[in-house]
């Protein structure tokens, strides 16, 4: 009997599991609406739908990643002015952007005193691979100046520069060639009383040159050689000859080899060359007596650089060398580092110096009313002055942007000068008319000064900007307490600008430049320089232009005993095409 119902139990179970599957099938080809159909079906479609809910509800929501506008700049190296600016003539100054689709550009001017200004600017495109740049500018003043020694004495006053300038820039696959060329001429004349009534510089130089323009390449190169040369016309001389001109010629090669270790980092050896070459009043002709020798200066400066998100490193050293003239070896840090965090805020440090070559060049933007007399110097006295040396330059600074358009700059530092340059007044007897010669002369002390100072700009859009920047210097000379009445002890700009509609641009600064006292009386006046200017778009492609500098009417000076001009303006036109 068991065994009976044991077997029908089997059979039946049988019979279910072969009519299972059909039914199955039926259940999803019928078309018929039941309720099985709509149970499966629905549990078929939800248990997916459950799993991508529970992802949602578990994971967060993510916000998109946004991006600070703040404007970061990480350019801190700085080097401290050390000389006055030469400002006796105030050429217009005014932002100029040339666009791309106007290679051609001309201004010019002319205000009272005979102030002259004019700029010519051309660019050839030629090819996406070739451009000529050509570039015209003079500019200078004529007029009756007022003498600061002397009572109700006047000084008719010239002083006319002209510059120009060509570059040809041609680019190859990675390497770019560059020529070019530039002139200069300086016409103006002294002040009564002085050994040559007037004087003319003229210079010259030629350049060509080959380098890398792929900064990703693992090994690049920059190589180039100049050819200047310079003219004094007239210099001072005990002999009283006519014909003293100097001419100094130079031969100037540079090159540097860099090499990248990676991404980050890379080493670099630079080098430079100058042969300084004289000819022409380079002799005493009574006595033979040599005013100027050749000589030739070596500079090597190798460093290594490092470059991430945060840091900005580096290191390496200047070497030195002179032959000939100045003869010697010297040494001095090259070592700049900048620690970035938080996007715009940066704490830097610097440890420079170097060669500072006072060549013809250099001593015409220093002084160009200064003679090259007997040179007074540390150890004796030289006619040509000894080139400057920076033995050390530190200074500790931080500079940030807390908000979008402003940023802030705090620095304080240590420099040393050795035979820095400077100047005094020369007062030499002429026998011949029983006067007194006076003229200033080029002379050279070391010199340390310590400095601080800061710097603030806010900008917003297009519309407003200002800027204020101050500086205070304390000076020590080793020898000549004197030579420091031309230095600064502060220097103090603010400047304003205001763009309230399209065609219109205003701007407002003051320049204000304190001069170190020496034994207690001795000072210079301060420069105080109150300025405006403001151009205007008259048409598409031309605007007006205006500028007024010394608002104030100061008497000051630039030069000991040159004075600059009293209230003085200037206005034109300027032309894109």
């Amino acid at each position: 009997m068991n065994s009976m119902i044991r077997s029908f139990y089997i059979a039946g179970g049988l019979a279910l599991a072969a009519c299972l599957p059909t039914a199955l099938q039926a259940q999803t080809t019928h078309t018929k609406d039941t309720t099985m159909n709509r149970t499966v079906v629905v549990e078929q479609e939800y248990n997916p739908l459950i799993m991508d809910a529970s992802k949602v509800n578990v994971l967060p929501k993510v916000a998109e990643p946004t991006v600070s506008k703040k404007q970061v700049e990480y350019a801190t190296t700085f080097f401290p002015v050390t000389t006055v600016p030469p400002g006796l003539i105030n050429p217009y100054s005014g932002k100029e952007v040339q666009p791309s689709t106007t290679p051609g550009y001309v201004r010019t001017g002319y205000g009272n005193r005979g102030n002259l200004d004019v700029l010519a600017n051309y660019l050839f495109r030629f090819s996406k691979n070739d451009q000529l740049n050509v570039r015209f500018q003079m500019d200078g003043m004529n007029g009756k100046l007022e003498l600061p020694f002397l009572a109700d004495a006047k000084w008719n006053a010239f002083y006319y520069r002209t510059r120009a300038n060509v570059n040809y820039i041609h680019q190859f696959n990675k390497v770019d060639l560059n020529l070019g060329g530039n002139f200069g001429l300086s016409n103006f004349n002294f002040q009564p009383g002085s050994f040559t009534p007037k004087q003319k510089f003229t210079s010259g130089d030629v350049h060509a040159g080959v380098g890398f323009n792929d900064e990703t390449a693992p090994l690049r190169f920059h190589i180039g050689t100049h050819l200047l040369m310079y003219e004094r016309q007239h210099n001072a001389s005990e002999e009283r000859q006519a014909d003293t001109g100097i001419k100094e010629t130079i031969i100037r090669t540079r090159g540097d080899v860099t090499g990248a270790i990676d991404d980050q980092q890379m080493v670099t050896i630079a080098l430079e060359m100058n042969n300084l070459l004289y000819n022409g009043f380079t002799k005493n002709k009574n006595n033979g007596e040599k005013y100027f020798d050749n000589y030739t200066t070596l500079l090597l400066n190798p460093y290594y650089e490092l470059n991430n998100d945060n840091w900005q490193l580096h290191v390496g050293a200047n070497v030195d060398l002179s032959f000939g003239f100045d003869k010697g070896f010297r040494l001095s840090p090259d070592v700049t580092v900048q620690y970035i965090f938080a996007d715009s805020y940066v704490l830097y440090a610097q440890a420079t110096g170097g060669k500072l070559l006072n060549d013809f060049r250099r001593l015409e933007s220093y002084c160009p009313y200064s003679e090259l007399t007997q040179v007074p110097v540390a150890g004796g006295y030289v006619q040509r002055p000894l080139d400057t040396y920076e033995s050390f330059n530190g200074a500790l600074g931080f500079k940030a942007s807390p908000y979008t358009g402003i940023w802030f700059n705090l620095f304080g530092g240590y420099q040393i000068l050795k035979n820095d340059l400077s100047y005094g007044i020369a007062e030499v007897e002429d026998g011949s008319e029983a006067t007194h010669a006076h003229s200033l002369h080029f002379a050279q002390d070391h010199t340390e000064n310590l400095y601080v100072g800061g710097k603030v700009s806010f900008d917003y859009k297009d519309r407003f900007g200002f800027s204020a920047s101050y500086t205070y210097r304390k000076w020590d000379s080793k020898n000549n307490e004197i030579l420091l009445a031309v230095k600064p002890s502060g220097e103090l700009s603010v400047n304003l600008r205001v763009h309230p509609i399209t065609p219109l641009q205003m701007e407002v600064g003051y320049n204000y430049i304190e001069r170190e006292t020496v034994n207690n009386d001795l000072k210079m006046k301060a420069v105080n320089d109150l300025y405006a200017k403001a151009s205007y778009r008259i048409f598409n492609g031309i605007s007006a232009y205006v500028q007024a500098h010394n608002l104030l009417n100061k008497k000051y000076q630039y030069f000991s005993g040159y004075p600059a001009q009293g209230f003085n303006v200037l206005g034109g036109l300027s032309f894109r095409f």
